[in-house]
């Protein structure tokens, strides 16, 4: 697996002056992205083994240096000369103060630094800050579907096909893979698997034995029942609209339990920080402000999200949305839930006004594209109903409905309907 796209980015950041690093789920592939591949690249940029200094700083050899002035008087006694060097740690939060460590070897003009890190502190979003402006995030997510469908083609097939190479809708091969990826997701370790009940297993202890127990332990949650009880919920109702004083009822009528407001806030925010879900605002598209309550949140990998619920919810409509929306993430979009005014008559002819939802509201840069997630359109009722809050977007930017079925085309309305594996596998289509 070679993973381009974030092997690009380390590359690109190269020589820039900060700590690169690298953020992501655990077990989704920092390790292997920073020791195999970045690794491979600089020795075929010509960079000698002793100008590349890799320390794993969980492996029992480096025990002795996690204090910070072990490590940094070893990383300074392998600096051989004014040339280049390399430094990749990975783990560094088992490093007391590690931060210090890293702040001093950026003084050092020869040195390029790199590190990973997969305890509960590390997972942090706002890590960046402890180096003080002087750190570059390069965030990792598990398999994209292009990624894991170019590696189910070398497992069934021994061949590989470029990944813009057009795939008829009716090919069984993809929608095969499909179909375990929205079941079992892109996490590297699982891929490998070929049982699907070892897929299972270890998604689920993947789940129980790091994530949860990473978030107790760094938030010191005292009642491990509320915050699972809380995690079940939101992977139940991915894509649904909610906020806390909405699941709190939740507790109340389904689980008879009480649990405040600010509680279930801050367990979200927990998911968050472990990069355990996402979420997406809402965005009033013509008043251009955002509004704070509901947002909706998504799971980081789609297969952590059904072990969590046993498998037994596997609905492709709302797994599809999922996959789309970690797609333009893992792109570079900020992406939003977008709402419209929509003035109706109603039985009694009496004229109505609600607010209509636009799913995605993608921004990157000066690029803006509106998105619709519709498993099928099976006719023209439906087609009216995907397309209503598009049309009611005056702007000149790109709507799209993107379906499993059919041939990517514009309809007699402007709107772009676009095959789901056209933008899974085809990056560069309508901007995408």
């Amino acid at each position: 697996m070679e993973r381009p796209i974030y092997l690009n980015e380390l590359i690109r950041k190269q020589h820039n002056g900060m700590v690169k690093v690298i953020t992501g789920i655990r077990r989704c592939g920092k390790s292997y992205l920073l020791f195999e591949l970045f690794c491979k690249n600089l020795k075929k940029q010509n960079v000698s083994d002793d100008h590349i200094i890799t320390m794993a700083m969980d492996d029992i050899e480096y025990k002795e240096y996690r204090t910070p002035e072990k490590l940094y008087y070893y990383i300074k006694e392998r600096i051989l000369d004014d040339k280049m060097h390399y430094v990749l740690l990975d783990e560094v939060q088992l490093v007391e103060n590690f931060e210090e460590v890293l702040n001093s070897l950026l003084r050092r003009k020869n040195v390029d630094i790199y590190v990973t890190g997969s305890n509960a502190k590390f997972l942090s979003k706002d890590i960046i800050t402890e180096f003080r402006g002087r750190g570059d995030q390069v965030h990792v997510y598990p398999l994209s579907f292009s990624e894991f469908w170019e590696y189910y083609q070398q497992k069934h097939s021994g061949m590989v096909f470029p990944m813009h190479f057009p795939i008829p809708n009716e090919s069984a091969d993809i929608n095969s893979a499909w179909q375990e990826y929205i079941t079992y997701g892109g996490m590297p370790g699982q891929v490998v698997i070929e049982n699907s009940q070892d897929k299972s297993n270890y998604l689920k202890n993947l789940f129980d034995e790091t994530y949860i127990r990473d978030i107790i332990d760094r938030n010191n949650v005292r009642n491990k029942a509320e915050l699972e009880e809380l995690v079940d919920i939101v992977a139940s109702d991915i894509g649904s609209l909610t906020n806390p004083l909405k699941i709190a009822n939740t507790f109340k009528s389904e689980k008879k339990v009480s649990v405040h407001q600010e509680t279930i806030k801050n367990f979200l925010d927990y998911f968050e920080d472990a990069f355990l879900v996402s979420k997406a605002k809402r965005y009033d598209i013509k008043g251009k402000k955002y509004i704070n309550t509901p947002m909706k949140y998504y799971f980081t990998d789609v297969g952590l999200r059904n072990a969590r619920l046993n498998f037994r919810q596997i609905e492709e409509t709302h797994l599809m949305e999922n996959v789309i929306f970690n797609e333009l993430l893992i792109r570079g979009y900020n992406v939003d839930v977008g709402v419209v005014d929509h003035s109706y008559t109603d039985d009694n002819k009496q004229k109505k006004q609600k607010k209509i939802e636009v799913d995605f509201v993608c921004n990157q840069n000066s690029n803006r594209l509106y998105i619709q997630s519709a498993l099928s359109i099976p006719d023209k009722t439906k087609m009216e109903q995907e397309q209503s809050s598009l049309i009611k977007i005056r702007d000149s930017f790109r709507k799209i409905i993107i379906v499993k079925e059919g041939i990517s085309h514009y309809n007699e309305d402007g709107i772009y309907i676009m095959n789901l594996f056209d933008f899974l596998l085809n990056k560069n289509d309508v901007g995408l």
